[in-house]
């Protein structure tokens, strides 16, 4: 049920009850603990932990308190400790500047070249940072285009700062100061976190969340961190631990992967996942190489596509949602029979539909769909991404002239739904007022930001 994902199972206060850790852990649902080391012995340790518990995988690295004394020759110790085939990670590493264990300059030193070890074995980062914010958001950065996987542990930065984290896809943790009663700044921004970059961790023994705050941290107490998320953003804690252990699976490939979901439920709504193909193939859209959201795989093959009778067995009663959504990581209107199917019944049985499409369902189809559309689809919302047809093209990576076929389709609709909604991603270099203005002014539709993460 939950993955805990930066447990110190290796200091001196669980050596006397660690088969008692270990036990009560697993009686509160905690499927796997990750074990990252601090330095080289700790490191060795760990793979012990390894070989001794086959739920218990490691993460091998130098913490930023232990870089006084980095030198390069370290690179090929680490490297050597990663060969365990239960090393998932390099870690714990990065700054801290709250204490004065190590220079700065020795810190920054190690760290970058920790970062390259991992980024050469294709093994993510586990980074500790400790009122370090500025360098760490300037080394992160510079790391953008290599496929550098991180998890900031212990969040503890800005909330800014979190976002431009998550914008980089990394994934970020909280530990059990979030149930601390003078951590409302923390939950602030805990709140804000898009649950599909987010992990459980104890960061065990230190870090006990309430009711058990003063005592030794363990394993188990990761049940409280997750029911403290779940309050946090209103889900339950079910929905939390699904969506956490496919991350830890995504991240670090602990666990498995689970089956392909043909519908999911977000909120108060039930989503078909019609396709994973598309037309376009945006510079946002990770349908390709991460197809997960909120702990569902929506990345099925062509060949895995079910008919309409699977979706309708599994919707059921559509009056129990608040909506059905034709949304997947592809475009529904591809397999544009198999959504009017699904839409009819569920019309014919009292339900509401919604579309959400890139708009260009007329090209896809080679005749115009809109009129098709009523008395089976109630919204339509469609991706506009900008004003800008140059600038759309380069996002969806399609020609440009499927802007004006996005905009034909959107004015189409318009005739035959109850509602067109356009909306666009807040990517820094998109000008979401002029986006406004053209939907509203222009086109007669409703305008929404969507979240870039």
């Amino acid at each position: 049920m939950f993955v805990d994902t930066h447990a110190h199972l290796f200091y001196e206060n669980f050596k006397d009850d660690l088969d008692d850790v270990i036990k009560r852990a697993k009686e509160n649902g905690v499927d796997y603990i990750l074990v990252p080391a601090t330095d080289i012995k700790t490191a060795e340790e760990t793979l012990k932990l390894c070989d001794n518990y086959d739920f218990i995988y490691a993460a091998v690295g130098i913490h930023p308190h232990d870089t006084k004394d980095w030198d390069d020759s370290l690179l090929s110790k680490i490297e050597q400790l990663a060969k365990h085939p239960k090393v998932v990670a390099i870690g714990e590493i990065g700054l801290d500047y709250y204490y004065d264990f190590s220079p700065k300059t020795q810190q920054i030193k190690a760290f970058r070249s920790q970062i390259e070890l991992a980024l050469k074995l294709e093994l993510p980062v586990i980074i500790h940072n400790r009122d370090s914010d500025e360098d760490m958001m300037e080394i992160i950065s510079s790391y953008c285009s290599t496929g550098l996987k991180a998890q900031f542990h212990c969040f503890n930065a800005s909330l800014s700062d979190a976002i431009e984290y998550m914008k980089m896809n990394h994934f970020i943790s909280f530990t059990g100061n979030i149930t601390f009663k003078k951590s409302d700044e923390l939950r602030n921004i805990l709140k804000h976190i898009d649950l599909n970059h987010l992990l459980l961790e104890t960061d065990s023994p230190f870090m006990t969340p309430v009711p058990h705050r003063g005592k030794r941290n363990e394993p188990a107490f990761v049940k409280l961190v997750a029911e403290k998320i779940a309050e946090v953003h209103n889900t339950s804690l079910e929905d939390i631990a699904r969506i956490t252990s496919l991350n830890a699976f995504r991240m670090f490939g602990i666990g498995s992967k689970p089956n392909v979901s043909f519908t999911y439920k977000l909120g108060n709504s039930l989503y078909i996942n019609v396709t994973n193909r598309c037309n376009a193939d945006c510079v946002f859209c990770r349908r390709k190489e991460d197809p997960y959201l909120r702990g569902y795989n929506l990345g099925m093959t062509k060949s895995e596509e079910p008919g309409a009778d699977v979706y309708i067995r599994e919707i059921g009663d559509p009056k129990q949602y608040e909506e059905i959504v034709f949304c997947g990581y592809g475009e529904p209107t591809i397999r544009w029979d198999v959504v009017k199917e699904i839409a009819r019944y569920v019309k014919e049985h009292g339900g509401k539909t919604r579309l959400n499409t890139n708009g260009h369902g007329n090209f896809i189809n080679r005749r115009d769909i809109t009129p098709e559309m009523k008395g089976l689809i109630d919204v339509v919302s469609i991706s506009f991404n900008t004003f800008n047809p140059k600038q759309y093209a380069e996002i969806m990576r399609v020609d440009a002239l499927h802007f004006y076929e996005m905009l034909d389709f959107a004015k189409k609709s318009k005739q035959f739904v109850e509602k067109v909604v356009m909306t666009v991603v807040d990517f820094d270099e998109i000008e979401i007022e002029k986006a406004k203005k053209v939907v509203e002014d222009e086109i007669g539709a409703e305008f929404r930001v969507r979240h870039y993460f």
